[in-house]
């Protein structure tokens, strides 16, 4: 198995990358739902879009990214003790995962038609997936601990 540890290391890129470009996505798909909620012809389309993003794209890229992270870590358990900076990395990924879910909690209530969130909730809620990228590149290119 640890033959194919950059194969895996690769899909895990890959995956890492289509799931963030769906939290990149999504709260901007809230922003405009939340601000044309008035709009019925509009939301019914957003609605659409939000579901799908999630379903096909998002949530299978986390569960991608998610099974190749812990099977490196299971290839090179040495990985574990290579320093704080991993520990960092894995802390903030788990914050991520709850974000990311936290999202698709807000998508379901955007679904049923909620109104609590504003547009401006959603375009604060747009930048947090992109201060947890800057992060957890530094920590996994730097390796700063």
């Amino acid at each position: 198995m640890e033959n194919y540890y950059l194969e895996i290391k690769s899909v895990h890129i890959i995956a890492m990358v289509a799931w963030f470009a769906g939290m990149f996505y999504l709260p901007r798909l809230f922003v405009y739902h939340a601000e044309n909620r008035d709009n019925e012809e509009f939301t019914k389309i957003v609605k659409i879009q939000e579901l799908k993003l999630w379903k096909y794209i998002a949530l299978p890229a986390f569960w991608a990214t998610l099974v190749t992270g812990l099977t490196m870590i299971a290839i090179k358990p040495e990985l574990l003790q290579s320093g704080g900076w991993l520990h960092a990395k894995l802390t903030l990924v788990a914050a991520l995962i709850g974000w990311f879910f936290y999202a698709g909690h807000l998508r379901k209530r955007l679904a049923n038609d909620a109104r609590d969130k504003s547009g401006a909730f959603f375009r604060v809620f747009n930048e947090v997936p992109t201060l947890f990228l800057i992060a957890i590149v530094i920590l996994a290119v730097i390796k700063p601990f």
